[in-house]
């Protein structure tokens, strides 16, 4: 099996600033099509940042519902090919059947969460409810998203990718993809590599979409934060499942669009 290629990559351009041209290097984010295989079976395709892929294969599975534990996923591997990156995945029998029943056929473009579902009653699953253990101050959330901001290597490198974060208790994990759903679902495989996938907060250095509620709350996350504002279907959706949704968390301010018990305002 041949290496995986960079997250990023050097190219030649022009520079031209206030009047004047020069050349000069800059760093590109890279993409690759990734495909999803599980018991030898096609699933899904989509571009993706062709690093920490084997967390992306773990929360993929565990957000779109294929796996309801990280112990269901038996065996992975990492295939690089000469046009892209497979994912090939075994998963218990039990879960192969319910995937066969529920099939989705997936392929789309950078930032698609929904591309390829086969009906619009498929793209609009039901959300699980999820419960809020004990709400967060909004000063430790914000100074995680600062953290966030810190965290961003490959973003300061390039400019074009989003990250995602989920802060549980003092660690907070980040990971970064050119796709907001591929960051999300890579910090949740991440965790649930390590200690499970529910609980925490969850921090995204984009918009708050569908696809980002949706895949909190299958892995049980009660309060989402993101630096710009939610859809008007993820604040409905939110509302709905039980998640705290927070928006424009900038500096010292944030707005909160649904279930507003789960953030305190600092110092009460």
């Amino acid at each position: 099996m041949s290496s995986l290629k960079s997250p990023s990559v050097l190219v030649n351009a022009l520079r031209i600033e206030g009047g004047t041209a020069c050349e000069r290097e800059e760093r590109l984010a890279e993409e690759v099509a990734v495909a999803f295989t599980y018991n030898g079976v096609s699933h899904a395709v989509m571009m993706a940042s062709p690093c920490d892929l084997e967390d992306l294969a773990l929360g993929f599975s565990l957000t779109e519902g294929i796996i309801d534990a990280p112990h269901e996923l038996l065996e992975l591997e990492v295939v690089v090919q000469a046009d892209g990156i497979s994912l090939d995945m075994r998963i218990t029998e039990l879960r192969r059947q319910r995937l066969t029943q529920s099939r989705r056929a997936l392929a789309g473009p950078t930032g698609c969460g929904l591309c390829g579902a086969e009906s619009v009653a498929q793209a609009m699953r039901s959300l699980p409810a999820v419960r809020l253990q004990s709400p967060v101050d909004s000063t430790i959330v914000l100074e995680a998203m600062a953290r966030l901001e810190v965290a961003q290597r490959l973003n300061a490198e390039t400019g074009a990718v989003h990250a995602a974060g989920l802060l549980r208790g003092d660690m907070l994990k980040v990971r970064e993809d050119v796709g907001r759903h591929n960051a999300l679902d890579k910090v949740i495989g991440a965790w649930a590599a390590q200690r499970g996938s529910q609980g925490g907060v969850l921090l995204m250095s984009s918009r708050l979409s569908y696809e980002i509620v949706a895949k909190a709350a299958f892995a049980q996350i009660p309060v989402v934060v993101g630096v710009s504002a939610p859809t008007a279907l993820a604040q409905r959706l939110a509302e709905q499942s039980g998640i705290t949704l927070a928006g424009f968390a900038r500096d010292d301010r944030l707005t909160v669009y649904a279930h507003p018990e789960g953030i305190v305002a600092g110092g009460r």
